[in-house]
């Protein structure tokens, strides 16, 4: 999908999907938020049953993190706190754009899977930059391809391997660091399971919280 709109609906129907997605701020033109606010621009550009377009009632209340704020004067955006859901870049396109520092987020295991059931993907890398040659995306994709048909069984998916191996496996497969956007659910297992790669980092001079 080239934005995170997903029109597509690739998030829940490919086995690997890319979405188009930014890494800076939105940009802003405050004038045509003004504009919006006053009637005179259309919201979704005319394709919408609002009249008038109440910015704090229809945008910013709406606003999924709540990172929106608008006086009536001028509107804020806590960047940080974005998880990019595009809707007031929907209801107000005049106004409000992508930022310019632009890649892919890139996401794994959707699809209906006879066994285990329909499933979304998991979000295996938040940003990607994306430029010619592309290498960084061959690779990780040629490393996914490589670790699936290693250890996939006959008909079993890329998202059915990995629930039955585990995340942590197919991470370390594929050499990817783990990231809290691939956690589905809290962990129950109340065990903890250590490599020694977590015991050299002593060596490397790093001090753990003792009692003592």
């Amino acid at each position: 999908s080239g934005c995170p709109n997903d029109c597509v609906a690739a998030v829940a129907r490919a086995d690997q999907s890319m979405i188009g997605v930014w890494k800076d701020d939105i940009r802003i033109d405050q004038s045509a938020v003004k504009a919006y606010a006053g009637g005179e621009l259309k919201p979704r550009g005319g394709a919408s049953p609002y009249a008038k377009l109440d910015v704090k009632a229809d945008v910013t209340d709406l606003c999924p993190t709540g990172c929106m704020s608008w006086d009536g004067k001028k509107l804020k955006i806590d960047n940080k706190n974005c998880n990019h859901c595009m809707h007031c870049i929907n209801l107000m396109p005049m106004a409000l754009k992508p930022g310019t520092e632009r890649g892919c987020t890139i996401l794994l295991g959707s699809h209906a899977p006879i066994l285990e059931g329909a499933q979304m993907s998991w979000v295996i890398v938040p940003f990607m930059p994306l430029e010619p040659p592309y290498d960084d995306l061959k690779e990780l994709t040629r490393n996914i391809t490589e670790w699936w048909a290693e250890n996939g069984k006959t008909r079993e998916r890329v998202g059915e391997l990995i629930l039955r191996l585990g995340m942590r496996t197919f991470l370390e497969a594929v050499g990817l660091p783990p990231i809290p956007q691939s956690v589905i659910r809290a962990r129950a297992n109340p065990f903890f399971f250590w490599h020694q790669a977590d015991f050299d980092a002593e060596a490397a001079g790093r001090k753990y919280y003792t009692t003592k």
